[in-house]
């Protein structure tokens, strides 16, 4: 099965914990960033929350746009920011995008996708997305574009 993931998803490698609370990613109130990872592969969402778990955020995962609105709806303390999948079994097109936008406003959102044209990238950024990022990707870089991109926006 490891044999199907693109060779630049890795599985993060044993990444140290931070060493003092003052190193983890956190929003305001003190405490840490929330992120929902959307993505259909049950195993390209369990090394990117993994990463990002490591790396101190708060993780949630959803597998299909209907999981993501239901979290989106389920709780008051919203996500911080959304890592996206573009294409899900119920929804290939930017519609989602829009939703999450509507029940998370201050949520940062990452589109992710091997499908970024330039139109799905210019569309992607008039309804909210602050990157489009292109699968296949290395995870391991991704806790420091997260930074990156939620400190920009």
């Amino acid at each position: 099965m490891l044999a199907q993931i693109p060779a630049t998803f890795c599985i993060p490698s044993a990444t140290p914990l931070p060493s003092t609370a003052r190193d983890l990613p956190l929003r305001e109130g003190k405490h840490p960033l929330r992120v929902l990872v959307v993505d259909d592969e049950p195993l390209v969402r369990w090394a990117i929350a993994e990463t990002l778990s490591v790396e101190g955020y708060e993780v949630d995962e959803a597998g299909d746009a209907a999981s993501t609105l239901h979290a989106l709806g389920a709780t008051a303390d919203l996500p911080d920011i959304v890592l996206l999948d573009l294409r899900l079994p119920d929804c290939s097109d930017l519609t989602l995008l829009e939703k999450v936008r509507l029940l998370a406003p201050a949520a940062t959102v990452i589109l992710m996708t091997a499908y970024g044209t330039s139109d799905v990238r210019e569309r992607a950024r008039s309804l909210g997305a602050a990157l489009v990022l292109d699968k296949p990707f290395d995870v391991d870089g991704l806790a420091g574009l997260v930074s990156t991109v939620r400190t920009r926006h």
